[in-house]
């Protein structure tokens, strides 16, 4: 490894290897600019050099791509050619290809190319997670440069497009992929997170790689377990349950991350009280990025369709969330994740008190019941295209107020 100094870095600057923070925590991948808030961030951190394999190729920004042609960049592409998987058509009726929407879908097909580089951001990780879960799940050797790429893309996607990103865990149904799909959004939220908590940059890194594997070890375990629609008989509890040991040794021994990322993974089914596994450990004693994905994944599985049962609206996750009463989750983290979703999470379906429905398009951290929002139908019945539907801050707007939730189902099937 290389080391740079921070002062000789200028945004635009592009390395030809990923540039990392203290060894093992990724700064940017290979390929991507720096940009002067990384820099700003390494000042700000106190870092005085970086390091790298690779050397500068470019030292000013390139224009940006059409939008109609977003593509990784090439170094990019070859660090994943031997688990390569194609590129979503999203130009396609139906998003046919590898990704396709199933059944009616929050998003319309027209929403969706309007925020057509954070979708194709948002599905990119999802198929690119999935190729490395199935290297893993082969047998075949993974290195954590690839993990690490995902998760300098993934950050880069949360810090651009914040908003359309949390609308995609709702709104954006996504057909196959479950475990990767699932674990995308977890890493998203898990960032969201830990931002709020202003946890240091090196150490929301660790939090993200860490929600990105956190249910590789689910790998290890029969499908007829994993996927049985049914209720579990103890033994198999107990099976899906060592699922977090599994996941520990795959990142620390055939990964390789150090024990900070592992820890992760093999506490995030700990809880607030001491009643979870593997090790009954409670308070302050569970790690903190396990606290964080704790949080995150139970919101992920309550909003995302299992074997087992439909989707949960967001604003009944999060009322679920909010019962919590210090049981299951660290109160202060919980607070957190209120903050940053709102009481009614982006993409949300919602009615108003004047008999308009809506979807929540942005939250307000300190008034997490006052969303802005975008009109689908309005109060005399008419419905709204191509996101034509006017936008309104709930914050701004007094006279108007959020009636209740509504499922997002019903209202696609009247959309169509």
């Amino acid at each position: 490894m290389k080391k740079i100094e921070v002062k000789t870095l200028q945004p635009g600057m592009v390395f030809s290897a990923p540039v990392y923070i203290e060894g093992n925590n990724l700064l940017v991948p290979a390929g991507i600019a720096i940009r002067k808030k990384d820099i700003d961030h390494l000042v700000s951190w106190g870092y005085s050099t970086v390091s790298t394999e690779g050397d500068a190729v470019q030292e000013t920004q390139p224009p940006p791509a059409p939008p109609d042609t977003p593509a990784p960049p090439p170094s990019l592409i070859e660090e994943f050619q031997e688990i390569s998987v194609p590129e979503p058509d999203i130009d396609a009726p139906g998003l046919s290809g590898a990704v396709k929407k199933k059944g009616p879908s929050v998003l319309s097909l027209v929403e969706v190319q309007e925020n057509k580089g954070a979708y194709r951001s948002y599905i990119s990780l999802i198929q690119r997670l999935d190729g490395v879960f199935s290297a893993i799940g082969s047998g075949v050797s993974v290195g954590p440069r690839m993990v690490d790429n995902l998760t300098g893309r993934l950050l880069q996607a949360v810090r651009e497009e914040r908003d359309s990103i949390i609308g995609f865990i709702l709104g954006g149904e996504v057909a196959g992929h479950v475990l990767a799909k699932n674990s995308v959004n977890t890493a998203i939220l898990s960032a969201l997170i830990a931002m709020e908590l202003k946890l240091p940059h090196p150490r929301v890194m660790q939090v993200v790689t860490g929600a990105l594997l956190h249910d590789v070890g689910m790998l290890r375990l029969p499908k007829e377990i994993t996927g049985k629609s049914g209720g579990l008989s103890e033994a198999e509890v107990q099976r899906m349950q060592a699922h977090s040991l599994y996941t520990y040794k795959i990142i620390t021994k055939e990964l390789l991350y150090p024990e900070d990322v592992g820890i992760i993974a093999l506490q995030h089914h700990e809880r607030w009280d001491g009643q979870g596994y593997p090790r009954r450990i409670s308070g302050a004693d569970i790690d903190m990025g396990a606290r964080i994905v704790s949080v995150a994944d139970a919101f992920e599985a309550m909003v995302s369709e299992k074997p087992y049962r439909n989707s949960m609206m967001g604003y009944q996750a999060m009322k679920n969330l909010l019962s919590d009463n210090s049981r299951r989750f660290d109160p202060d983290v919980l607070k957190a994740f209120i903050k940053t979703m709102g009481i009614y999470p982006i993409g949300s379906i919602i009615l108003l008190n004047n008999g308009s429905i809506a979807r929540v398009t942005e939250v307000h951290g300190d008034a997490p019941l006052r969303p802005k929002i975008r009109i689908l139908i309005d109060e005399f019945g008419k419905m709204f295209k191509q996101d034509e539907g006017d936008l309104i801050d709930l914050l701004t707007e007094k006279s108007l107020f959020i009636a209740r939730a509504l499922d997002p189902r019903e209202i696609a099937k009247k959309r169509e």
